[in-house]
């Protein structure tokens, strides 16, 4: 397909229904409960791409095939250029040879998720609107997502973002970052796990009644503006490395809900040069073992140290089977997910820090993990995935490390603000009554 032919997006559950790009981003869900997803991945050359160039300037070469024809397409050199103005450097490991790792931390919010939700709400900015009611933005959150997705909406007219997490179940600062903002910004704490956040979420965006009452979107990683960005930093790091060296880059990622692994498989099937992809999993065992050859069995998540990937049933499963075409078998063929347990992360952790000073938050030392197992092909380039800062965990890494860690700036001023969550039950009904409420402007019970 030409990079200048429009490309249309359809539901993973129905391909009959397509819609265009800024159609997919505005509504993040599909009508019928699916995800969007393109009619095709489009190929692109590495030659295409500015040597030289900025991360924002590869995220608009990259991108400009799945926004031809939009609306959007003539603002997408802004908009990344918006979006990306934080780098997410590669840089050399002294643990292992040939071994890197890809920081995406140094945003405001000190996680991946900053990438893909800044890029979001630049798109959504620039999209007209006929409803003069403000855009709810639902968000649910293992413990990173939500504070991303507040800093790039927080006071932004005509939105109001509303953050559901599973109380208790992310770190103190995370938890204190979901609260921060106020303003337009609401934190929901859910008496239940992150599954249960994210059924909700799906629940009310499925819900047309309630949509026609109060305009809903979503900016998780079931949504294309979170996803398609975060498609960059791996395609800006794999073509540096080509250019340098002349072979591709492998990855370790850390994986929940599949949607930044999705980003970087989705690099290699547009041909750049990403060699093999890991996902790497924490004790919720859904993705690993249905790489064993299982059958594809979502449950209930588990509380790890890594809460961030406390997840037991994926969203972006559904796109990945698309993406191999329903084909489980090739599917398996094409990549691996292993768990890193507790006792595991932590050993990693110390290992690294006692060995090499280098300290790493929970999530990226699942990745580490499975590059101190000594895989096949270990001569091979690796980077390895560093999705959050650590000091965003000092309740898990200071007992361990002995000592407290810096905090980067930014964080710090958010931790200096008062923070407010109201509590919530696990149900699709208790968010359904808050919402409603919400859009009434009542004081009345929110749980």
């Amino acid at each position: 397909m030409s990079p200048l032919e429009p490309i249309r997006y359809h539901s993973t559950r129905n391909a009959g229904l397509t819609v265009q790009i800024s159609q997919a981003i505005a509504a993040g869900l599909a009508p019928d409960g699916g995800l969007y997803v393109p009619e095709v991945l489009p190929a692109i050359d590495p030659a295409a791409f500015d040597p030289h160039g900025s991360l924002a300037d590869t995220a608009a070469t990259l991108l400009a095939p799945f926004f031809a024809g939009d609306a959007l397409a003539d603002a997408l050199p802004a908009i990344c250029a918006e979006a990306f103005t934080f780098d997410a450097p590669l840089r050399s490991l002294s643990s292992h040879p040939n071994t890197m790792m890809l920081e995406l931390f140094h945003g405001p919010t000190s996680a991946f998720k900053d990438f893909g939700a800044r890029f979001l709400a630049a798109c959504l900015r620039r999209l007209p609107r006929t409803d003069a009611r403000p855009l709810t933005i639902l968000v649910a959150t293992s413990g990173d997502t939500g504070a991303a997705v507040a800093a790039a909406f927080h006071r932004q007219p005509g939105v109001r973002v509303v953050i559901l997490y599973p109380d208790g179940l992310v770190s103190p600062r995370q938890a204190h970052q979901l609260g921060c903002f106020g303003d337009n910004v609401s934190a929901l704490r859910v008496a239940g796990r992150f599954d249960d956040c994210q059924r909700m979420v799906k629940a009310a965006l499925n819900d047309a009644s309630l949509q026609a009452e109060l305009p809903l979107s979503s900016a998780n990683s079931i949504s294309l503006g979170r996803l398609l960005p975060q498609m960059s930093y791996y395609a800006h790091a794999a073509l540096g490395w080509w250019r340098e060296h002349g072979t591709p880059l492998n990855f370790i990622v850390p994986t929940g809900n599949l949607g930044n692994a999705l980003a970087c498989l989705w690099v290699r099937e547009m041909g750049l040069p990403v060699g093999d992809v890991r996902l790497a999993c924490n004790a919720n065992a859904t993705l690993p073992e249905f790489f064993q050859g299982q059958n594809y069995s979502p449950r209930e998540a588990v509380a790890t140290l890594a809460n961030a990937m406390d997840v037991g049933a994926p969203s972006n499963f559904e796109r990945l089977l698309w993406t191999w075409r329903n084909d489980d078998d090739e599917l398996r063929h094409a990549l691996r997910a292993e768990s890193v347990d507790d006792d595991a992360i932590c050993a990693t952790v110390l290992q690294h820090a006692r060995g090499q000073g280098e300290v790493v938050c929970p999530h990226t030392a699942t990745a580490l993990a499975l590059r101190d197992r000594a895989a096949p092909r270990e001569d091979h380039p690796w980077a390895v995935v560093a999705t959050a800062h650590p000091a965003k965990f000092e309740t898990v890494l200071e007992p361990l490390l002995g000592h407290p860690m810096a905090v980067p700036p930014a964080l710090a001023t958010m931790l200096e603000r008062p923070a407010k969550a109201e509590a919530m039950a696990a149900t699709d009904e208790a968010l359904e009554r808050w919402l409603r409420e919400h859009a009434r402007g009542s004081t009345g019970s929110r749980s």
